[in-house]
């Protein structure tokens, strides 16, 4: 079929909007027609080329959509199902899987970073018929997606799409850093770097976790409002003020956590001399490929400090993320509508990833398909 899809064909250009073709779903796939999609970071950073992944790649990896047609084989899908779009799709077979962090599949970290889908081949071709790579299982900002059934979880029909379209990555990624990573207990110290999408999530994970206090940290004083909104009990305009002493200052000697949420290398270092006698950095941020930082290892062993990875707040995705639904529909997790702050259209890609390169996103801007 043609649809209408963004593609990146070169790191640091203007997305093109290109018709192109979409295979129908094989065995155990699913074509879903899409709805919403969020502009995350990540995107940004494919796209900026941060990341690696190969082009021409179709973009974007937080989406929501219905369900038009099935392949061979799919029992817990059907034709109408309103399905989140996950890129962690755990093989189940291999060591990360079996030992029950599937959040870490080997399978996925081999076969998404080539473009393709977990069969190891893509559905998609521009109008030459060359083959354009999918971004990690997903590629959502186009008019429909090809997903494997295990990376289409349903929706509750009371649950917004538009809502919904978070749990693909920017709620489960920030509130699972602060339960499945960070452990908080009532009255830890947080401090979390960058009040994006995923930042914000952190704070009301930090809250419902009864933290305190809840810094953000943030380079744009715009965005206190809404950190605030989410839970933060302080703000630190970064642009403004070194965020170490201050933090120090809060918490009386540094921070029990900090959450590292941008992938920048300053942010890093920031984070860690914010930390107290045996606090946690959780880094969340994913930084370019090319990222170095210099730590000052030198207190790591004796300040007992700890320097934690996290992908996709280690949610176990068919386990964790329909009970994130059920949170966010009892009332127990608050602010899915209030993250969106702005609605675009497909043609208006450009003009949102230059908005998130001059900083001037707050919360959530989601594109909204016909």
């Amino acid at each position: 079929m043609k649809m209408k899809a963004a593609v990146c064909r070169q790191y640091k250009k203007p997305i093109t909007i290109e018709e192109v073709n979409l295979a129908p779903p094989k065995a155990n796939e699913v074509l879903v027609k899409t709805k919403f999609t969020g502009y995350c970071h990540s995107d940004f950073a494919a796209v900026e080329g941060w990341l690696g992944f190969p082009v021409p790649v179709v973009i974007g990896h937080e989406a929501a959509g219905i369900v038009e047609e099935v392949g061979p084989g799919v029992t817990s899908l059907k034709k109408g199902d309103r399905v989140v779009a996950t890129w962690m799709v755990p093989c189940g077979k291999c060591e990360m899987c079996i030992s029950g962090r599937s959040y870490i599949c080997t399978h996925c970290h081999t076969v998404q970073p080539q473009g393709n889908l977990p069969d190891g081949t893509s559905r998609l071709t521009d109008s030459k018929g060359e083959r354009l790579n999918h971004q990690i299982y997903v590629s959502g900002f186009a008019e429909y997606m090809v997903l494997p059934e295990g990376g289409a979880i349903k929706v509750p029909d009371v649950l917004p799409l538009d809502q919904a379209c978070f749990l693909g990555c920017c709620m489960p990624t920030g509130y699972g850093a602060t339960f499945n990573v960070a452990g908080i207990k009532p009255g830890d110290s947080v401090a979390i770097f960058g009040m994006g999408g995923v930042g914000l999530n952190v704070v009301q994970g930090a809250k419902l976790r009864s933290a305190y206090p809840i810094i953000g940290v943030d380079l744009k004083g715009i965005k206190e409002a809404k950190a605030r909104e989410f839970g933060a009990t302080h703000f630190i305009d970064s642009s403004k003020e070194d965020p170490v002493p201050k933090i120090q200052e809060l918490t009386g000697g540094g921070a029990k956590f900090c959450f590292e949420v941008i992938g920048d290398p300053g942010a890093m270092v920031q984070a860690y001399w914010s930390l107290g006698i045996g606090g946690n950095l959780i880094q969340v941020g994913i930084p370019s490929i090319e990222t170095t930082t210099s730590l000052p290892l030198t207190l790591t062993p004796p300040h007992n400090r700890n320097i934690l990875g996290t992908l996709y707040g280690n949610v176990r995705t068919h386990y964790d993320l329909p009970r994130f639904m059920d949170m966010i529909i009892r009332g127990d997790y608050i602010g899915m509508d209030k993250l969106i702050s702005k609605r675009f259209k497909l043609e208006e890609i450009n003009e949102v990833h230059q908005a998130m390169t001059n900083h001037e996103i707050v919360g959530r801007w989601v594109c909204e398909f016909d």
